[in-house]
């Protein structure tokens, strides 16, 4: 008789019980073990078996953006996948402090679908097996600077500069060096010539690369190298803050940070706290889920 066992605690319950009679019988008739030990040890161990050969992930559902409905979708906690999955018919958003949190939820089978950036999305599928992004584009958006309503003189600055890196081609360089084929994560090194004045404060969340994340406990990726090279242009030297993504805003707004630069997109709810700079990249909201 083959026996299936469910992932529910009724089937892990009833399993083990029907093991326990059987192997408690086999072993009291022996003499081999007492009572007491078979409940303590045997018990246990058929509950610990059950468990795990009974519970796996479930098959993935989701093979296009119309199967989001009525799904449980990882996001990153204040990005704008979290607001798109917030739109989602009947769809229940799971929000995350960092994305490799709701791709490990993924994996897990906690939720159906991860929506992400594509670029991070790229390095996630990359360094854990079993998953796959789908060749639907969820949303497509820019990704611009956010500096404190009011200082507008500093805005216009960092536009001056970023206009200049386009002109010269050393935005497309950086930005080169971090996607593409074979990226070599060479980072920019500011010029060591340039007499600076102020300190430009960068408020940024460092489990984004490519555009921010820690290696060896630096923090490096496209937005700190174009950053920097903002820096150059501006004679400032930069600083950066290493927060959560949904304390960003709050940081340029109180004057805790001058700018907020994360990967992130405008948004009419973000324009009501915040400024922001031209673009300075684009790029697209992708569906991450397991593979068939």
């Amino acid at each position: 008789m083959v026996i299936k066992i469910e992932c529910n605690y009724l089937a892990i319950a009833f399993y083990a019980k029907m093991r326990y009679n059987i192997i408690c019988e086999f072993f009291i008739q022996k003499g081999m073990i007492k009572m007491k030990k078979v409940l303590n040890v045997i018990t246990v161990g058929m509950l610990m078996a059950a468990c795990f050969t009974g519970c796996g992930v479930p098959k993935n559902s989701v093979h296009n953006a119309d199967d989001l409905k009525g799904k449980v979708i990882g996001t990153q906690l204040g990005t704008t996948g979290y607001i798109f999955a917030g739109d989602v018919e009947d769809a229940k958003v799971e929000g995350y402090n960092k994305g490799a949190d709701a791709i490990q939820a993924l994996k897990q089978g906690k939720v159906d679908a991860v929506i992400i950036d594509s670029e991070p999305a790229q390095e996630f599928v990359k360094k854990n097996k079993g998953l796959q992004i789908l060749p639907d584009v969820f949303a497509e958006e820019e990704y611009s600077i956010a500096y404190k309503k009011g200082n507008d003189e500093l805005g216009k600055k960092i536009d001056g500069a970023i206009t200049k890196l386009k002109e010269n081609g050393k935005l497309d360089e950086i930005t080169s060096h971090w996607i593409g084929n074979a990226p070599d994560h060479v980072s920019y090194v500011p010029d060591k010539n340039i007499e600076r004045s102020e300190v430009l404060v960068m408020a940024t969340n460092a489990e984004f690369p490519p555009y921010e994340s820690m290696d060896k406990g630096e923090i490096v990726g496209i937005d700190v190298d174009i950053m920097n090279a903002v820096c150059d242009e501006l004679c400032m030297t930069l600083k950066i803050d290493n927060m959560e993504f949904d304390s960003i805003i709050a940081a340029v707004n109180s004057g805790k940070a001058d700018v907020g630069v994360a990967g992130m997109s405008v948004t009419p709810e973000r324009e009501k706290n915040v400024s922001f700079t031209q673009g300075y990249a684009t790029t697209k909201q992708v569906i991450v889920v397991r593979e068939d």
